[in-house]
C-alpha cells in the first residue's frame, strides 16, 4: 500500500474509527485499525465485534494495500502532525510507514489478514432521515437508558416503528423519555420499510452505538443518515461513514401504560430558574436518595423547593410559576427530575403532576403560542413516602 492524503483527513477518520476499538480484549488484532485503499481512496475500518465503523478519505493512490496498526498509537501521531500537510503512507510488510515535511514514523502492525470481518448490507435502506432530527430524538433520551445489565433490554433505545413516525423511548424503570420524529414522504423506502413494519413493530439499538453516532456528528451538520436493518443488525451509512451494530434481543416493556393520559395540576415557567433551584436543592439533599419535596401551592401561585439533610442543613426555593390545578407536595430523587430538565431545549418548562405517588412529566412549551410541544415527554417517578 502506497498512498498520499491530508493530515485533516486522516485525523478525522481516526477519530471516527478508534472508540469503536475494544478496550479490553485477548485478540491484539481488535486493539488495531485496518487501513485498506478502497475505490480509489483510503479507508479505515475498526471494530470491538459488538459494533463496527468505517470511514473512508479522499487519497492519491499509487499502490494498492491492507494492514492494522495499533489505534492508540496512530491516533496520538495523527494529532501531533501539523494541520493543512500531505501525508504518505506505505507499507511494508507489517510496518507502515508516515512520513511529512518534517517528520517520518514507521509503526508496527499485524497482518490485515487476521483482521474480522466488519458486516456489510445486502439490500437497500428502509429509511432516510435528516441527521440533527435522529441525533436529537437519542440525545433526547439516552439519559434514561438503564447502566445495570440485569435487564439487557433496557440498556438500550427503543425504537417504535410507525408508519408515519419513530417513536425512541429508554427507561431504567425510574423515569422514562420519549421523542417522536415524523416521517416524511421521502423518508421511508415504502416497498421495503411498509412489509418490514408489519413482521417487527419495535428494534433496540445499544446506547453504546448511539452514542457513538451522536460522536461523530455535529449539531451543524444537514446531510442525511441512511438506515438498514438485517439480520440483527442495524446499519447506519452517512457522509462517507459506515457504522454497523447488533440489535438487543428482547421485548421491551410496554411503557404506554405508566403514563397518564391527563394530569390536574400544571406549572409553567423560566426553565433557568427551576434549574437553579433544584441544582441548589441537590446540595442538600438527603443521603443517597437525592429527597428534594416539591410543593405546589395553588392558592398563593407559588412553587417551592425544599432539601434538608442532618449533614448539611437545609435550602429552599419560592418560585412564581403559574398554575393551574389543584395543590400538590410530591418527594424526588432530585438527580431524576434534574436530568429531565437538563435536557429540555426551551425557555419555558411545563411540569405535569396528578398525586404524591403517579408519575410526573416534563414538556417543553412553544416560545411563542405558549402551547405544549407534543414531540418529547420526560416522566419522573416520585419517592413514595
Amino acid at each position: 500500500m502506497k498512498l498520499i492524503c491530508t493530515q485533516e483527513n486522516l485525523k478525522k477518520a481516526i477519530y471516527n474509527c478508534e472508540r469503536a476499538v475494544a478496550k479490553r480484549n485477548t485478540l491484539p488484532i481488535l486493539n488495531n485499525i485496518l487501513f485498506e485503499t478502497k475505490k480509489g481512496g483510503l479507508k479505515l475500518s475498526a471494530t470491538n465485534l459488538e459494533i463496527g465503523v468505517s470511514s473512508q478519505i479522499g487519497a492519491k493512490i499509487e499502490e494498492e494495500g491492507r494492514i492494522t496498526v495499533p489505534a492508540r498509537l496512530i491516533s496520538g501521531l495523527s494529532n501531533n502532525l501539523l494541520n493543512g500537510e500531505n501525508i504518505a503512507l506505505e507499507s511494508d510488510g507489517d510496518i507502515l510507514k508516515i512520513e511529512n515535511k518534517t517528520n517520518k514514523t514507521s509503526i508496527k502492525g499485524i497482518s490485515a489478514g487476521d483482521f474480522p470481518l466488519i458486516p456489510s448490507r445486502k439490500g437497500a435502506h428502509l429509511l432516510e432521515l435528516e441527521v440533527a432530527d435522529f441525533k436529537k430524538a437519542t440525545t433526547n433520551v439516552l439519559m434514561a437508558v438503564a447502566i445495570n445489565e440485569a435487564r439487557q433490554e433496557l440498556t438500550g433505545v427503543n425504537i417504535s416503528l410507525k408508519t408515519d413516525e419513530l417513536l425512541f423511548a429508554a427507561t431504567d424503570s425510574f423515569r422514562l423519555a420519549e421523542y417522536k420524529i415524523k416521517l416524511k414522504e421521502d423518508s421511508i423506502n415504502k416497498e421495503l420499510y411498509l412489509p418490514f413494519i408489519e413482521k417487527h413493530e419495535n428494534i433496540i439499538i445499544p446506547a453504546s452505538t448511539l452514542m457513538e453516532f451522536n460522536r461523530m456528528v455535529t449539531d451543524e451538520d444537514n446531510f442525511k443518515v441512511k438506515i438498514a436493518i438485517e439480520e440483527g443488525q442495524i446499519f447506519f451509512e452517512m457522509n462517507n461513514i459506515e457504522l454497523v451494530s447488533r440489535l438487543i434481543e428482547g421485548k421491551y416493556p410496554q411503557y404506554e401504560y405508566i403514563m397518564p393520559k391527563e394530569y390536574k395540576t400544571r406549572i409553567v415557567g423560566e426553565r433557568k430558574i427551576f434549574q437553579q433551584a433544584l441544582k441548589t436543592a441537590g446540595l442538600f439533599s438527603l443521603g443517597g436518595s437525592n429527597e428534594i419535596t416539591l410543593k405546589i401551592d395553588a392558592e398563593t401561585k407559588n412553587v417551592f423547593v425544599h432539601a434538608s439533610s442532618a449533614e448539611t442543613g437545609e435550602n429552599s426555593a419560592e418560585l412564581k410559576f403559574d398554575i393551574t390545578g389543584p395543590s400538590q407536595e410530591i418527594v424526588f430523587n432530585v438527580k431524576y427530575l434534574l436530568d429531565g430538565i437538563n435536557i429540555i431545549s426551551t425557555d419555558q418548562v411545563a411540569i405535569f403532576a396528578n398525586s404524591e405517588a403517579t408519575p410526573v412529566a416534563i414538556r417543553e412549551i412553544d416560545e411563542k403560542s405558549g402551547e405544549v410541544l407534543g414531540n418529547f415527554i420526560y416522566i419522573a417517578m416520585p419517592i413514595k413516602n
